[in-house]
């Protein structure tokens, strides 16, 4: 038989049968005088086991393993390999369906944060809060979803628990909104300007002391780390100079405290 009668045969291309050849999964056969090659019956039993190995999800360097033991204890091995990855793949397409229903549920119900799919948490913790038109308060809602994203578990519900009151306050929320629209306030602001001060002050004032073991930290090492500084890149200017004070007032309260 030639290439393409038994490609043909064994139900692949012959593309495939050369790339077996080059692979060392399938003999090379005689070749008549002519050059071609000359297939046999157990040419087309090798490939079409080839077939059935690579359908069950065998890469190819598994199916060169499986076709040198004759005895079918490494056949074995990979197919009892190869069903353990397929229910822990069962089990991860389980668990984004279920986080899936719970975005479908949310955005049935038009409580879906317009930030996207964020953690359980997240979501219940932004929709608590009133929408807001402040630019500040937006950017400060996107460094949230990216902690969100990159933070481990743990750390993740310890931020979401001292951020709670935040939300759960209606009169502390309202204030934080009227402090969010000062900050806007000063896009076009110097660094200097007198408002910095007084405003990272409030800031600092309204911030619940839970927060305070999380961001206690917050000194000159943690604002020159990359995320830290690229999150004040994210403000304007005078805005920045908001954030750093406020950051180093809640590194000292947190020291007097502890």
């Amino acid at each position: 038989m030639r290439i393409g009668e038994i490609a043909a045969l064994a139900g692949v291309t012959p593309r495939a049968v050369r790339h077996y050849h080059h692979l060392g999964l399938l003999p090379e056969p005689v070749r008549l005088p002519n050059g071609y090659r000359d297939y046999g019956i157990r040419h087309a039993v090798a490939l079409a086991r080839i077939r059935r190995l690579t359908e069950l999800g065998l890469g190819l360097p598994e199916v060169r393993d499986v076709l040198a033991d004759d005895e079918g204890r490494e056949l074995a091995e990979v197919l009892e390999e190869l069903d353990a990855d397929l229910a822990r793949q069962e089990a991860a397409i389980e668990e984004r369906r279920a986080r899936l229903r719970v975005l479908l549920e949310q955005a049935r119900a038009g409580t879906l944060p317009a930030e996207g799919p964020v953690s359980p948490g997240l979501a219940e913790l932004l929709s608590a809060f009133s929408p807001s038109g402040s630019a500040s308060a937006a950017k400060d809602r996107d460094h949230l979803t990216l902690i969100d994203s990159l933070a481990t578990a743990e750390d993740r519900d310890r931020l979401l628990t001292a951020l709670r009151p935040l939300a759960e306050d209606g009169e502390l929320a309202a204030r934080i909104h009227e402090l969010y629209v000062r900050l806007d306030e000063l896009v076009d602001a110097e660094p200097d300007d007198p408002r910095v001060g007084p405003l990272a002050e409030q800031f600092a004032a309204v911030v619940p002391d839970a927060v305070l073991d999380l961001f206690g930290a917050a000194d000159e090492a943690s604002r020159e780390h990359p995320f830290g500084q690229a999150m004040l890149d994210d403000f304007a200017p005078a805005q920045a100079a908001v954030v750093r004070q406020l950051m180093t007032a809640l590194a000292q309260r947190g020291r007097e405290t502890a």
